[in-house]
């Protein structure tokens, strides 16, 4: 495997004209194609670098198949790298990682600003989209069913397949919390040591109708939303933000996705976005490293990264983030679940 992965790199080394190649998260996608726009701009005859919007799974899945020249040198994530998944890294050689926390997102739930104006809470949302609620098979078709002071108008959801990191953050923000709220039994089942009963009430999402697959394009998302007044789309704040003419988010306990809330973490939809990168390979890619100091000096406050969406990080965790870039600091795989 070392010996593979050796010669890997050599034919990364010597393939010299190579651009920078991204996979992952349709929800940073636009963040890394604004810096890789800018640093094309930056002139010196730089190959615009290749981005992938395929989701977070599906990104970190091929970023971690081995490394060279034939693969990713960046998965862009909507969530942080699960255990698995870096052990799939290892397996294949890939060697030290680079996590870099590049800001905050939202998860947000958004509707038409002629849909209904639902307000929900994570209960309301567990009940209207986990496969079986309390154990049972989910016979909820409209929001009534799920709370009797909500319109009894059908449930359409429509947000992002399974290899979305965005999926998995409705999952691990709202659905999950919501099942601990609404099921006595959660508790106990989370705790138990086969975890699959807890999984299969508190975290897997139906697929009987009422949750519409649009794929990875959040943009379908917005297009079905104008096309279809009474759903709700899920998907990244930038996207919300991005067409704030025509949507409006939905408020979740009481507290709408916003600049604001999402910032200091009053929205229970918020969390922290991350770029994945290979050590090995900042050495055998010309410009990848300048390419992540570039994205250092965009996600501030001011930076141009916000004006695209983009929620800046606390002062704190840029820093950080900036050290890791600048000193190459390897990822500590001891706290990931």
């Amino acid at each position: 495997m070392v010996a593979a992965a050796a010669l890997a790199l050599t034919a990364c080394d010597s393939n010299t004209t190579r651009e920078i190649r991204v996979v992952g998260s349709s929800t940073v996608y636009p963040f890394t194609t604004a810096v890789a726009e800018t640093f094309v701009n930056q002139g010196g005859g730089r190959r615009a670098p290749v981005v992938e919007s395929i989701g977070t799974g599906g990104g970190l899945a091929r970023f971690c198949e081995g490394v060279g020249w034939e693969f990713p040198d960046i998965a862009n994530a909507s969530r942080r790298i699960k255990k698995s998944e870096y052990d799939l890294c290892e397996k294949n050689g890939v060697g030290e990682i680079m996590e870099v926390q590049i800001g905050v997102d939202g998860v947000a739930l958004a509707e038409a600003n002629k849909g209904p104006k639902l307000q929900l809470s994570k209960k309301d949302v567990y009940l209207a989209l986990a496969a079986s609620p309390y154990g049972k098979p989910n016979r909820a078709r409209t929001w009534r069913d799920v709370n009797p002071a909500l319109p009894a108008i059908p449930i359409q959801v429509m947000g992002p397949p399974s290899t979305s990191g965005t999926r998995d953050a409705l999952v691990e923000l709202v659905i999950e919390p919501g099942c601990a709220e609404a099921d006595p039994e959660a508790k106990v089942l989370k705790a138990a040591k086969d975890t699959a009963p807890y999984d299969a009430r508190c975290k897997r999402i139906r697929d009987d109708g009422p949750y519409i697959d649009k794929g990875e394009n959040d943009n379908l998302i917005v297009q079905g939303l104008a096309q279809n007044p009474n759903a709700i789309g899920v998907f990244g704040y930038s996207y919300l933000e991005e067409n704030i003419d025509r949507l409006h988010g939905v408020p979740i306990e009481g507290v709408a996705p916003t600049y604001e809330t999402i910032a200091n973490r009053t929205y229970p939809g918020a969390r922290p976005l991350f770029l994945y990168v290979k050590k090995r390979h900042l050495r055998a890619v010309p410009g990848l490293a300048d390419f992540l100091t570039l994205y250092t000096t965009m996600w501030g406050p001011d930076g141009k990264l916000t004006r695209r969406g983009l929620i800046a990080a606390p002062d704190d965790v840029r820093k950080h983030s900036a050290e890791i870039v600048a000193q190459r600091l390897a990822l500590d795989p001891a706290g990931l679940h």
